[in-house]
């Protein structure tokens, strides 16, 4: 089984230069040696579009949240990480954590959920943010947050941490068995009629999410989440299926409307834009407790993995083309979308591919490939976005992987553009500062970088609240830590 140098271990930016070449990814990784003073930082370079004012070029992506209340209310806890956003130094938060529009559409039964009964918790959670923001940076005239909404479609749990209800677009042959949906079980599968109805279920949550004072929403369109999924739906029929224009269909009426019925609100859309086929552990390389290195699911006969995913090679399983997604893009920009968040991939079935780490989440699979090269693949794919649609404002994912280096890329990225923005995730969870300090000049804190461990992903899947259990002292003292080390000795 392969194993590959972390991180941690290299120990200046020589050592991690020359790393990248042995993977042959010398050109594939923007880097600059050293950063310049603060005041020269590209990634302090303001953006600005009409109206819209953002102070540099950091963003912080939206996570799931396990940790709602059964109603979809903010906890306290919730309250804690988005403060922790709104002291990050980040100009830019995308959506804060993905907020479902309607009950059945939540990925599990404490993920946060946006309704009139629900609408004045969001409010103070907003300002709460901003609170934070300006007590420690001065104003917030020159922060922009939004909110992600989403429908969980396949990978629904309203009512059950432990039971999937899903909704779907179509039936997959590889998703369908790992969810437990039969061939000829048409029942998840979302009518035309319903899918229609998920359009209003949007605009709601928009006008929602304006009322608490939202500069922008997100239409979610990621992660194998509803409207990803149709996306792929080439063997759907009816109007929300079949040809590029049938795929694209919903995700633009439910723009549509929203820019139609609620004037004023920015609309922006997170995407995977690019997804490969997905991988399971190599049954040949796993024992008990510690799964294989991730291979590619087999398809049956007949089975053309290439009608199932979007932006995947027609040749090959784990190849791109970016062809159909950004034709989708550029339809977005005429739709009025100021903004695309790029993805790729679903933490559920290639998790390598979506957010490559060291180290897997209990469900995944040891990484198939030094997670350089995931990365390296994220900023290729937003590279070429960028040069095709130079128009569209574009934020880049896949940083948090290269911890002590993130600063050395992710100037390099911005100042030769390969992105507009850098957006980090899990790396906020343990060192929200982490932008700040970078803008400032300061020395990275190692001990509060992520490294990877996926604990992040585990806790949630084994039931238990989001959160940084390894490095975040908050969580270290809560009886969920005692309680994950538990699970996971025993699986």
């Amino acid at each position: 089984m392969a194993t590959y140098p972390a991180i941690a271990t290299l120990k200046d930016i020589t050592a991690f230069r020359n790393r990248l070449g042995e993977l042959g990814l010398g050109e594939s990784i923007p880097l600059v040696d050293s950063l310049p003073v603060p005041a020269d930082l590209a990634l302090g370079w303001p953006w600005r579009s009409g109206e819209i004012n953002i102070g540099n070029r950091f963003c912080v992506h939206p996570m799931e949240g396990w940790d709602g209340t059964e109603d979809g209310r903010p906890s306290e806890l919730v309250t804690r990480r988005w403060i922790r956003f709104g002291q990050s130094g980040a100009k830019l938060i995308w959506g804060g954590e993905a907020v479902a529009v309607r009950h059945d559409g939540r990925a599990n039964p404490n993920q946060l959920r946006l309704g009139p009964d629900t609408v004045a918790d969001f409010a103070r959670l907003l300002q709460d943010l901003k609170k934070a923001h300006a007590e420690r940076y001065g104003t917030v005239a020159d922060l922009l947050v939004g909110i992600q909404l989403t429908h969980s479609g396949r990978f629904s749990r309203p009512n059950r941490k432990d039971k999937l209800e899903p909704r779907i677009a179509f039936h997959h042959p590889v998703l369908d068995r790992r969810c437990g949906i039969a061939p000829d079980d048409d029942q998840p599968i979302l009518t035309d009629m319903e899918a229609e109805e998920l359009i209003g279920d949007f605009v709601r949550a928009a006008k929602l999410a304006r009322e608490a004072g939202f500069d922008f929403v997100d239409i979610k369109h990621c992660h194998g989440y509803l409207l990803h999924e149709f996306l792929s739906a080439r063997i759907r029929p009816g109007r929300y299926g079949g040809d590029f224009e049938g795929r694209t269909r919903l995700g633009l009426e439910i723009i549509a409307a929203v820019k139609r019925e609620c004037p004023g609100l920015l609309i922006g859309v997170r995407l995977s834009v690019f997804d490969l086929v997905p991988f399971r552990p190599d049954p040949a390389l796993s024992t008990p407790g510690k799964p294989g290195p991730g291979i590619p699911e087999t398809y049956g006969p007949g089975e053309e993995p290439h009608l199932y995913a979007f932006g995947m090679s027609a040749e090959d399983p784990c190849g791109l083309d970016l062809s159909e997604p950004i034709r989708f893009i550029r339809l977005l920009g005429d739709a009025g979308v100021f903004m695309v968040n790029l993805t790729a991939g679903s933490p559920y079935y290639n998790p390598h591919i979506q957010r490559p780490a060291l180290f897997p989440p209990s469900d995944g699979y040891q990484p198939p490939e030094d997670p350089l090269v995931g990365v390296a693949r994220q900023m290729a794919a937003v590279k070429a976005v960028k040069a095709a649609v130079p128009d569209m404002p574009v934020i880049g994912t896949g940083y948090t992987y290269l911890q002590e280096f993130i600063p050395h890329v992710a100037e390099a990225a911005v100042r030769e553009g390969w992105t507009d923005f850098v957006g980090l995730g899990r790396m906020i969870l343990p060192y929200p500062d982490l932008p700040a300090d970078i803008l400032a000049g300061k020395r990275l804190e190692r001990r509060r970088l992520c490294r990877t461990f996926s604990d992040c992903t585990t806790a949630p899947r084994k039931g238990l609240v989001s959160g940084c259990y390894p490095l975040d002292g908050f969580y270290k003292d809560r009886p969920e830590y005692a309680e994950l080390r538990r699970l996971k000795s025993e699986s």
